[in-house]
């Protein structure tokens, strides 16, 4: 199955310039028919806290456009996308649509970056959400949730086996985003699939490096801090065999948490 992620430099709070960027990097990869394209989160405006103002309805402007993408690659995707939430606070999603521009699933940030007071202008989700793309069970994560464990764990519990987080990840902490993502994948023998965005914001940098871990920890594609699109493949045979030759999952013990 083949793995499509678009690591771009955002244009800040331009949806349009943003769209089109996308379709300009799509334009030079070669995407083959059934890929699922992943892109970084908030990946139309960038990590913004101006909630109000690049709040969208479901089905808006970057629903339609990811329906739009997918239909045209005839491949999944996967984004970033503020929704508004009437008499609530905004939520910062992660949507994929299926190739025939169906919504497959809609999931909300279950943590918000209170360091950047995120949490003060978008709400926490409250539920794990998986979708079925081939054979894989893909589960949905979106940046500051790579590193709490538990719910990557329990996703894997409920059958997941290819774990995606996007991300607004800065450079600061590069070696972070890069050492979770492979913890991730090793310790749930799980595909992990990190799309980050680079470049800069008016407040901060940012350092790329999206990457495609394997269930055995290898790295099998990786960007570098530029614009790029990442070009993988995953392959469920070498979860089973994973699994089967280290069965370290059935080695847990759900008396001590959420696993």
């Amino acid at each position: 199955m083949n793995i499509v992620g678009v690591q771009m430099d955002m244009v800040w709070e331009d949806k349009q310039a943003n769209f089109t960027k996308v379709r300009s990097l799509l334009d030079n990869a070669k995407v083959p028919p059934d890929s699922l394209i992943v892109l970084p989160e908030m990946f139309a405006t960038g990590f913004s806290m101006n909630a109000s103002d690049i709040q969208e309805q479901t089905g808006g402007l970057t629903d339609h456009f990811l329906k739009d993408l997918g239909r045209q690659y005839q491949a999944f995707t996967i984004g970033g996308v503020v929704r508004q939430d009437d008499g609530k606070k905004p939520r910062n999603e992660a949507v994929a649509f299926n190739d025939q521009g169906q919504e497959v699933a809609r999931y909300c940030k279950l943590h918000p970056f209170s360091p950047g007071k995120e949490n003060d202008h978008y709400q926490r989700g409250r539920d794990i959400v998986t979708f079925g793309w081939g054979a894989f069970s893909v589960g949905l994560f979106v940046c500051y949730d790579l590193r709490f464990p538990e719910v990557f764990r329990a996703s894997v519990a409920r059958g997941t086996d290819l774990l995606v987080v996007i991300a607004c990840w800065p450079v600061a902490r590069k070696h972070h985003w890069s050492t979770l993502l492979r913890a991730r994948a090793i310790e749930n023998q799980a595909y992990v699939l990190g799309i980050n965005r680079c470049g800069a914001d008016p407040y901060l940098t940012y350092g790329g490096e999206s990457v495609l871990v394997d269930p055995r920890g290898t790295v099998l594609a990786e960007a570098d801090d530029q614009e790029s699109v990442l070009l993988g493949s995953a392959d469920p045979t070498v979860i089973a065999d994973c699994r089967r030759e280290l069965p370290c999952l059935q080695d847990r013990h759900p008396e001590y948490g959420v696993f």
